[in-house]
């Protein structure tokens, strides 16, 4: 018998209307997207590993200019950047993470470094800096990461005195980039990464690079990577809760992610999760969610609003679309 693959993504949620996104940035979200999901599928389908997949797509979005992670970091009060990121594997349950980068192009390769070449599960600020130069880690100057819609998402919040989510006047997104993946041996893993929110106090970290917060993967269970209010999310420990609502109380992938954002995490925001048995979850509660999933079942898709293909992980489970 074939053994299962899937693979699921994010670039973020939040208030994503159609009204509010013209035709070429459609376009242009779900063709990064897209290309992303395709590099995440190529390793699964050529047999290789759940964390490759998961570090390769997350590589991919961090490139982008379009997502708040990598290239597209919003800034910090300080006019800088301080990127974060993690990895987990759901084998042996290793994990490695990363906070307040400053100048490396992919802080996930760095926390996949942590896990793989480190005793220790988290570094942060220079000591995290010290890491990627030791590693021969790709760094890149101020201007890499410079966006014009980012300066200028930066200056709105000062001038109105505020940490927006990632948003300006027409579109609010909470930024962060994510993949989970199931690979052809049974393993899960996790990965996600972020430049935080725009006009944030230098130091703050969310969720992202917390384990069991906005990373998690466990191979009886589930691999979740979240995206949204960092706070709410840290405050619940939302995505070891999917996996604890599997393990503990019987649910299954679609119930336990639907219940953990419809009512647990007390904030906006949204999660892609897949199980042991190749089922893919990504439920928000927001106007939108930039995702895309594949499945070897034959299910995927890109999509960016409510109400659009991929709200549950098939057409028996709407009821519990948003």
């Amino acid at each position: 018998m074939t053994p299962p693959l899937a693979i699921a993504l994010h670039g973020g949620a939040g208030i994503l209307k159609r009204s509010k996104l013209d035709a070429a940035a459609d376009r242009d979200f779900r063709t990064a997207l897209s290309a992303a999901l395709d590099r995440g599928w190529d390793i699964l389908q050529a047999r290789g590993s759940a964390l490759d997949a998961v570090e390769t797509v997350t590589r991919a979005l961090e490139d982008s200019p379009l997502f708040n992670a990598g290239r597209g970091s919003v800034y910090t009060s300080a006019g800088t950047h301080e990127m974060d990121a993690a990895i987990m594997s759901g084998r042996e349950g290793d994990f490695g993470a990363v906070a307040g980068v400053t100048a490396v192009r992919n802080p996930v390769s760095l926390a996949r470094a942590v896990m793989e070449q480190l005793d220790a599960v988290f570094l942060v600020g220079t000591g995290a800096g010290d890491f990627a130069h030791a590693c021969g880690m790709a760094v890149e100057p101020p201007e890499y990461f410079h966006t014009t819609a980012r300066v200028e998402q930066l200056e709105s919040a000062r001038r109105s005195n505020q940490t927006p989510l990632d948003h300006d006047a027409e579109v609010e997104k909470y930024g962060t980039v994510g993949a989970v993946a199931l690979d052809a041996a049974g393993d899960l893993a996790a990965a996600t990464s972020t430049g935080g929110i725009t006009n944030k106090r230098p130091g703050r970290v969310g969720d992202s690079p917390v384990p069991g917060a906005g990373t998690f993967a466990d191979n009886s269970t589930c691999a979740v990577s979240c995206t949204g209010e960092g706070e709410a999310f840290l405050r619940c420990c939302a995505a070891h809760e999917v996996a604890a609502r599997m393990r503990h109380g019987g649910a299954g992938l679609a119930a336990a992610a639907h219940a953990v954002i419809h009512s647990t995490v007390p904030g906006k925001g949204g999660l892609v999760a897949v199980d042991r048995n190749g089922t893919v979850a990504l439920p928000f509660n927001t106007e939108g969610m930039f995702r895309a999933w594949r499945t070897s079942g034959g299910r995927g898709g890109v999509a960016i609003y409510r109400g659009e293909q991929g709200e549950t992980a098939s057409p028996a489970e709407r009821p519990w679309a948003h």
